[in-house]
């Protein structure tokens, strides 16, 4: 596209017509809020404009060499020095924003230069939006601790330090990948991290159905035994049976996506059914909370509870072994007790967290388990758990709550066993 229009025009006139345009936007900004705010502010739908021209000019006279643009770059550093220096002497209000969006758009210039379109346009929308979003932006400051900027932390460690240095390569007798292996935790703890994320901004927000939904991706269990002990507080049974069926809907969603990256194969034997028994889930769920409770009042409307935080590195380690251990049993279950073997200790396994013995399923399918014996086998853990939810809820929750959502409950592990007849032919 962009090599078309080139070709309509002078290459040197659309350069300029673009870095023109590029930083025309960054100063209509400024000056939008220099208007709205009355405060100072460097510069405006003049100034910048002619920065980002200097910064082409620079790059053009500097024929490849960096000095020249550097000299610019540094000269237009100074004017921005003079700017916070007036700006500090004149009010408290002292932020850097005007003058580090003076610096990119004379970067801006020389990038437009060196046909590097896609970084100045990229790095011109990124700008406005760190501008304009500023309430929303500082307003995250309040939502999220200290304590969350270190699971943030966490979260880079687990995904950009660990998983580069690990071996693409299988050990041993069961083909243990370490670098899939980790990589399947980092899937894990993602999604467990974007709902974990997604609850802090939504936070006092919703009622129980939110808190299901995004409770449901990071974990459904979890979920399941915080809205039933919420119950005891607030009579209104349905709302809360309905809610924790939903998030088993979305646990069905979360495994869909899982399944699928680790197995292609496998996921293309659950993905229909699976999809099918969310949506089920979901509208019942919904249709049940909807159900009004003759002693609901309206300040029990809006619910919330603080989930936990999913990215401890003990937790991500001790993930990442009970994966490699349900590789193992797996295999040899498969190998000296055959499909039944199998089929009982997915409903076992159904008690504690299914995510570790689901994917190693993934794993070992195509190897020592067949595609049907392994597609049934998920389908059983997952109905289990559901059934095991369904207790929970009787053993958290108030009777009606804990009566409602053990018969919805139940009723979705039975429709959750019913693929396992398809999977067989």
């Amino acid at each position: 596209m962009v090599k078309q229009i080139i070709n309509l025009i002078s290459p040197e006139v659309f350069k300029i017509l673009l870095v023109f345009l590029l930083s025309f936007l960054i100063g209509l900004e400024r000056e939008e809020w220099k208007l709205t705010s009355g405060k100072y502010a460097f510069g405006g739908v003049r100034t910048y404009p002619l920065i980002g021209l200097i910064g082409y000019s620079m790059a053009s006279l500097s024929s490849g060499q960096m000095l020249p643009l550097a000299a610019g770059f540094t000269v237009i550093g100074g004017l921005m020095m003079l700017s916070y220096w007036h700006k500090m002497q004149s009010s408290q209000d002292s932020g850097l924003t005007n003058e580090m969006a003076g610096l990119a758009t004379y970067v801006v210039g020389a990038l437009v230069y060196h046909d590097r379109f896609w970084i100045a346009s990229t790095l011109v929308i990124i700008s406005l939006l760190l501008l304009e979003l500023k309430s929303m932006l500082e307003g995250l400051a309040h939502k999220f601790s200290p304590e969350d900027i270190l699971t943030f932390t966490k979260f880079l460690f687990l995904t950009a330090v660990i998983l580069p240095i690990l071996p693409n390569k299988t050990f041993g007798i069961f083909e243990i990948n370490p670098f899939k292996t980790w990589l399947i935790v980092v899937a894990v703890s993602s999604i467990s991290y974007g709902s974990f994320l997604l609850q802090k901004v939504f936070k006092d927000r919703g009622g129980v159905a939110l808190i299901a939904l995004l409770g449901g991706a990071y974990s459904s269990t979890v979920t399941t035994v915080a809205l039933a002990k919420q119950s005891t507080r607030n009579q209104s049974p349905h709302r809360y049976a309905g809610g924790i069926l939903m998030a088993s809907a979305i646990m069905y969603l979360r495994l869909t996506i899982l399944i699928n990256l680790f197995n292609h194969n496998l996921g293309k034997e659950l993905t229909l059914s699976f999809v099918l028994l969310a949506l089920f889930a979901l509208i019942g769920g919904w249709f049940w909370s909807s159900k009004k409770d003759p002693n609901v009042t309206p300040s029990e409307e809006k619910q919330s509870y603080s989930a936990r935080n999913p990215l401890e590195l003990k937790a991500a380690f001790l993930f990442a072994f009970l994966f490699v251990v349900m590789v193992i049993v797996t295999h040899y279950t498969a190998l000296y007790l055959g499909s039944s073997g199998l089929y009982v200790l997915a409903g076992i396994m159904g008690v504690t967290d299914i995510d570790p013995f689901i994917l190693g399923i993934t794993q070992s399918t195509g190897h020592s388990t067949s595609l049907s014996v392994a597609g049934g086998a998920i389908l059983i853990a997952a109905a289990s758990n559901n059934l095991i939810k369904g207790i929970y809820a009787i053993v958290f929750g108030d009777q009606p709550t804990g009566r409602q959502s053990f018969f919805l409950l139940l009723s979705l592990a039975i429709l959750g066993l019913i693929p396992i007849i398809f999977l067989n032919h």
